[in-house]
């Protein structure tokens, strides 16, 4: 008879299945959006909308993508789809960075380097192109596959004419506003991609530099060490000894006190605050200081010394003083080559000393004899040439010492080999001269949301230090200065009138055109030189390119500004990028457009942070550590990565391996199969058969709506407020308890129930309005399974006329969206009487589970249970009746009684076994079916079922 009674049960019928076979679905369900165009969809149904422009940061088109793409497109596209999820207008426009000396470097290797400097750049260009084009498409597939909306088939590319002609309209304003001049000054150096570096393309790490103390013997003497004439010297320290050609400064501290120190017959100045420690250092156990005299820095500048290398052919150096001179290292007295340093050069810009470059651009140094030659190192390589330099002033008697030391050295960001300092003709955006730095301080203080907050600090004393920006790079692949030079003088010749050719060439034949073509074929031809009156046919077009920062910078002009027809807006409403984009992306955005338009092109800037292995190390192919998304996805599937990269805190280093995944895939399983269950007690419910009132709910159900109202209170709060894993946790925590709490208990009224019995069909609209909550808010990320559960519905709900054909065309679950309607206190006191009865829930489930321990019961249903209760809360609980916690408990019986605190006793159920529900009661109850509970009985004859 049991197993005739089992298909009498309302068991759970879904052909949604168990195992989701992401790896396998997802791409189908990918054609299925690509089939009915969901991202043009979403737009359509959301055009009312209020916009919310996410711009997006273009990735390098070089190579596959790989887990820090995936990470940050995915953070993205929940951006997005939390806002159009909630009816906002979100187009999102992806982009890819296509120009600089990565794709450059590659075409270079496939070439070789000797075809390639044969080869005419219009067709290095072309080559380059077609690198960039190949990687597009990869990267773009990549990227489709994680579930990404966007328009993929109108990506915005920098090589494209549109986006190349922006640049040279912002170029334009700052130029003629006076924000870009050209200068010599040193700037980092790249001797093996050849080309000026910004900070931003500037990475750091630890390098072994040899470190030198050299006397440098003084052609003059300060008052009151006269005694010391010919046998004086000043003590200099330094890590770099390549750089001692170009000397011809040396800097002291303004306040400092500096002594002479005798050794030896001679006499050494150097900082009183250093003596002790470089006496140990040298060993002079018989030094002292002279006695009676000392001075500072101040009264010390204008002394001269013989320059270490051209001494013999008369060059001297010069004292002078600066600030930044500390007390730490050396002997308070810094060798100054201005050619090679940014703050040497500022420094000797204040005392007119001349800008020395002896290193050319493969970073050797020049065959010749004199200042601005490599003298006895000509033509060696500068890093080689050290310890020669070294051995050469150890056989003139001039080394003091020499030690090698491990310290932080610049390095190329694309080669990854170290730079140089080299002073050179480059153009540069001033910091100062149209007060852009004060400009863009003041944007980052009043006029960006930072998210996180602190961020702002970080941008901010990155543009409070920054140098001015050198904008200008010795390359091919890239958009040119737009400016020419006048054959005949010199001058520079850039006026409105050329810009606007410029940019009315670019619109029509893009960038390639100023390397085809002669500037008189697109000038105004009255264009001449205004120093010297030459005509256009004697202007030669700039040979250096834009710096590739600057072409990304720009596309809020290019992208915001040239494509507001398709919905964009400028300023973006978010920037999001990672960490590293405050010295990058995020600046350079910043400075030109507060540089051109007096304001920051985005509202709001949002930085995660890095991908690192499960030990927190940075992953690497020599390490083997590193995460492939391709193989995550073909593994776990897509919503495996985007449910960990919901779990995470993104502003912080984040940590992903096989063992964090396998993790997040248990989560994944855990709302999976919680969703299924749901479904598959829903198969004959539609909204036809809803309970119409609050008061038709039983007090469980009321705390479960109030409890999933209160769920899409949260969620939107925390979408809001970009905490995705606030939005993992309480989705987890929410299911955990759908499980756990609510469909424990109420499965037996699910199964056991007639299929139209008030009770059942109250706890299905439960289950209804859980499901329209879920999967509308997880679908931001979850995408793919929440669709899938959306297509897997009731049958009479999924083929309704008017129902959307996925979830993110569903909206956001509004409050009036709840049926039946929800109380004016969204059912918040029914919650808090029902917490109670929780309180006696958790004391009822630790004695059922002592007692099974104790094997005096196997199931709950055949215990009842006496509960004591505070007494201040028992009559609350009392009244909602002992069915409901015979339910709630899944006991066979209930009894209350007052007490200090909730407690428990378990004992045999009375009763016999209903051989249908499996719970212990007075079977009889109904005539017709004298062998079951009376409930059953009811049930029974409901359905025609005749034993």
């Amino acid at each position: 008879m049991a197993n005739s009674y089992k298909n009498t049960m309302n068991l759970p019928q879904t052909d949604f299945p168990m195992r989701g076979n992401l790896p396998q679905n997802e791409p189908k369900r990918l054609d299925f959006w690509n089939d009915i165009d969901i991202y043009r969809k979403v737009l359509e149904k959301n055009k009312d909308g209020k916009p919310f422009v996410l711009h997006d940061g273009p990735p390098y088109a070089n190579g596959p993508i790989h887990i820090g793409h995936a990470f940050n497109k995915i953070l993205k596209d929940f951006v997005v789809k939390s806002h159009a999820q909630r009816g906002y207008f979100t187009p999102y426009i992806p982009g890819w960075d296509c120009h600089g000396q990565p794709i450059e470097h590659m075409v270079e290797t496939t070439l070789g380097t000797e075809k390639f400097r044969e080869t005419p750049q219009p067709e290095i260009r072309r080559l380059c192109r077609e690198w960039a084009e190949k990687y597009v498409g990869i990267q773009r597939e990549g990227f489709k596959r994680l579930g990404v909306n966007g328009d993929w088939e109108h990506p915005y590319l920098t090589y494209v004419p549109n986006f190349e002609a922006g640049n040279v309209e912002i170029f334009k304003k700052m130029y003629l506003d006076g924000a870009i001049y050209r200068g010599r000054k040193p700037i980092h150096w790249c001797s093996h991609c050849h080309t000026a570096l910004a900070e931003a393309e500037i990475e750091y790490g630890d390098e072994v530099s040899p470190a030198i103390f050299v006397r440098f013997e003084m052609t003059t003497i300060p008052a009151g060490l006269e005694a010391w004439e010919g046998k004086l010297d000043v003590a200099i320290w330094t890590t770099t000894p390549w750089t001692l050609p170009a000397d011809d400064a040396v800097i002291l501290h303004p306040d400092a006190d500096y002594v002479a120190v005798e050794h030896d017959g001679r006499a050494y100045i150097m900082a009183e605050a250093l003596v002790e420690k470089l006496m140990a250092k040298f060993g002079w156990d018989d030094a002292k200081v002279v006695e009676g005299w000392s001075a500072t820095g101040t009264e010390l500048c204008g002394n001269k010394y013989k320059q270490p290398i051209f001494a013999d052919q008369g060059e001297e150096g010069v004292f002078i003083y600066a600030d930044y001179v500390t007390m730490e290292d050396g002997t308070g007295v810094v060798h100054t080559a201005p050619g090679h340093g940014v703050d040497d050069y500022l420094a000797g810009m204040k005392f007119n000393v001349p800008v020395v470059m002896p290193v050319d651009d493969d970073g050797h140094f020049y065959v010749g004899e004199g200042m601005g030659f490599g003298g006895p190192f000509s033509g060696m390589e500068v890093n080689e040439a050290n310890p020669v330099i070294i051995e050469w002033l150890r056989e003139r008697g001039t080394l003091i010492m020499h030690e090698d030391i491990n310290h932080s050295y610049p390095h190329c960001w694309r080669c990854h080999e170290p730079v140089i300092f080299r002073a050179t003709s480059q153009w540069f955006v001033s910091m100062e001269d149209t007060k852009l730095r004060e400009n863009a301080l003041k944007a980052i203080e009043n006029d960006v949301q930072w998210i996180p907050a602190w961020a702002s600090n970080r941008i901010g004393s990155m543009v409070a230090d920054r140098p001015d920006w050198c904008i200008s790079r010795q390359r091919s692949w890239g958009v040119p200065i737009p400016v020419f030079t006048c054959g005949k003088c010199g001058e520079t010749v850039a006026t409105e009138a050329t810009f606007d050719a410029v940019i009315d060439l670019f619109y029509r034949e893009g960038a390639d055109s100023w390397f085809t073509k002669r500037p008189a074929e697109y000038l105004p031809a009255d264009t001449c030189c205004a120093h010297c009156g030459a005509g256009v046919e004697d202007l030669e077009p700039e040979k250096d390119i834009l710096d590739v920062w600057w072409e990304s910078g720009v596309s809020h002009q290019s992208v915001l500004k040239h494509r507001a027809d398709e919905g964009l807006t400028w300023p973006a409403d978010m920037y999001l990028e990672g960490s590293d984009q405050h010295r990058g992306w995020f600046q350079s955005s910043l400075l030109t457009s507060v540089g051109a338009y007096g304001m920051p092109p985005y509202k709001s800037v949002m930085h995660c942070g890095f991908t690192v292995d499960e030990n927190g190390e940075k992953m690497s192919k020599s390490k083997g550590n590193g995460v492939d998304p391709a193989e995550v996805m073909d593994k776990f599937g897509a919503d495996v990565l985007r449910l960990w990269v919901s779990s995470v805190d993104y502003a912080h280093d984040v940590s992903i391996s096989d063992n964090i995944l396998k993790q997040v895939s248990d989560a994944y399983r855990k709302f999976r199969n919680s969703l299924r269950f749901v479904l598959g007690n829903l198969a004959d419910f539609d909204d036809s058969k809803a309970v119409a009132s609050w008061d038709e709910l039983e007090p469980v159900d009321k705390y479960m709506m109030a409890k999933t109202y209160a769920l899409v209170q949260t969620m939107e709060k925390a979408y809001d407020e970009y905490k995705y894993n606030v939005v993992y946790r309480e989705c987890y925590d929410f299911v955990n308890e759908l499980s756990s709490v609510y469909l424990d208990i109420t499965k037996d009224r699910l199964y056991s129930e007639a299929p139209d019995s008030p009770r059942r069909r109250a706890a299905q609209t439960v289950l209804m309005n859980v499901l329209e909550v879920l999967v509308r808010v997880f679908a931001p990320i979850l995408s793919f399974t929440c669709d899938e559960v959306w297509e897997h519905y009731p049958e009479a709900m999924r083929n309704a006329e008017d129902r959307p054909a996925s979830v993110q065309l569903a909206g956001w679950p509004e409050r009036s969206d709840f049926f039946p309607a929800l109380p004016e206190d969204n059912g918040a006191a029914d919650r808090a009487v029902f917490e109670i009865a929780m309180e006696a829930r958790d004391a009822v489930t630790k004695s059922l589970e002592d007692a099974r321990t104790a094997k005096q019961v196997n199931k709950s249903q055949e215990a009842c249970v006496t509960v004591t209760v505070p007494a201040d809360k028992l009559e609350t609980l009392a009244s909602l009746g002992m069915p409901v916690f015979e339910e709630l408990f899944i006991v066979s019986g209930v009894e209350f009684v007052a007490g200090d605190e909730f407690a428990c006793e378990v004992k045999a159920a009375e009763g016999d076994k209903c051989p249908r529900c499996w719970n212990y009661r007075t079977l009889g109850g109904n005539a017709n079916h004298a062998d079951v509970c009376e409930r059953c009985g009811d049930a029974l004859d409901a359905i025609g079922f005749e034993a």
